[in-house]
């Protein structure tokens, strides 16, 4: 695997370097380190900024490798998913963070290499598998799971309103075993209408079965947390998110680090004694300029969330 064939153009990559501009010197944790773009333009930013990339693809982590090997010892990888931020961090005896960065989803070199299995325009295998070595695949799922299971998560994880006709036609269709034959039924179980509109139609069903797969939303809200653990005060988090679920989770566990989980009546003071750990630098996400919306298909839908580590404090934000 070529450095070229994972290379791609990272996702509000300006708004990323600034955001951690002003964080103490330190190490930065890539919790989806991906073909390292966006660690590339962190490093290139400061020079007393580190980073520590983490990933469950092999080739992702072997193509970072090289791109950012003119940064010598400021780059650490390790072969992981992000909810074992605690674990990775020990390996390479780090004990603090100045900042975490969460760019979630798939990258577009996976969507882009179709022996990945995770593109419905390109035929592939089903397997949507983020690390190669993972047991689990789109497969069993696909063809495996009962069709009242198939459907809530098609319906949860891609928001899809058609999500029991999808479900009904796979099953129906079984055995699936490829992409294209995959996109064939789940478009086909969509109404006509609803076909034009949205982008393709079996985009929402394929972000589904991947979630599933790879255990995504899963795994985040741990991640999120042992990196706010981490940070150092004045340390921040980054999270780049592509779908509902993702953000809610996102928005969730920054606003529980806000209030400490402080659950007294707003309108009084608080008395659960409520710690505040971070506090939120935007409180509307941040979306992609146009020109960046228009000139890379993957930020269209970016959510960019970012919260600000502070010293322990009493709650009152609520």
């Amino acid at each position: 695997m070529s450095d070229a064939s994972f290379s791609h153009e990272p996702v509000m990559k300006h708004e990323i370097v600034e955001t951690f501009r002003s964080v103490p010197a330190g190490v930065i944790v890539d919790a989806t380190l991906g073909g390292g773009g966006h660690s590339e333009a962190i490093l290139d930013s400061r020079d007393d900024l580190s980073v520590l990339g983490l990933d469950r693809d092999a080739d992702a982590l072997a193509a970072a490798t090289t791109r950012l090997g003119r940064f010598g010892d400021r780059v650490m990888t390790q072969h992981c998913r992000f909810d074992d931020l605690d674990q990775a961090m020990a390996a390479h005896s780090i004990e603090q963070l100045s900042g975490a960065l969460f760019d979630l989803g798939v990258s577009s070199p996976q969507l882009d290499r179709p022996e990945r299995g995770f593109s419905y325009r390109n035929d592939g295998p089903l397997d949507m598998r983020m690390d190669a070595a993972s047991p689990w695949s789109a497969d069993d799922v696909v063809n495996g799971y009962p069709e009242r299971q198939l459907a809530n998560i098609i319906r949860r994880y891609g928001d899809e309103r058609f999500a029991s006709r999808i479900a009904k036609a796979i099953i129906a269709a079984r055995p699936i075993e490829s992409t294209t034959r995959l996109a064939e039924v789940v478009t086909s179980a969509i109404p006509a209408p609803a076909r034009r509109t949205g982008g393709h139609p079996a985009k929402r069903a394929f972000q589904a079965i991947r979630i599933e797969v790879n255990g995504e939303l899963d795994a985040l809200p741990n991640a999120l947390d042992s990196a706010i653990d981490a940070l150092v005060p004045g340390g921040r988090l980054a999270v780049l998110s592509y779908h509902s679920g993702e953000d809610r989770i996102a928005k969730d566990r920054i606003r529980q680090a806000q209030t400490g989980g402080c659950e007294c009546p707003p309108e009084l003071p608080c008395v659960c004694g409520a710690v505040q750990t971070v506090r939120i630098v935007r409180g509307v996400p941040k979306r992609p300029s146009h020109d960046e919306s228009s000139s890379n298909r993957r930020a269209a839908s970016a959510l960019f969330r970012v919260a600000e580590k502070i010293e322990p404090t009493k709650a009152n934000t609520r």
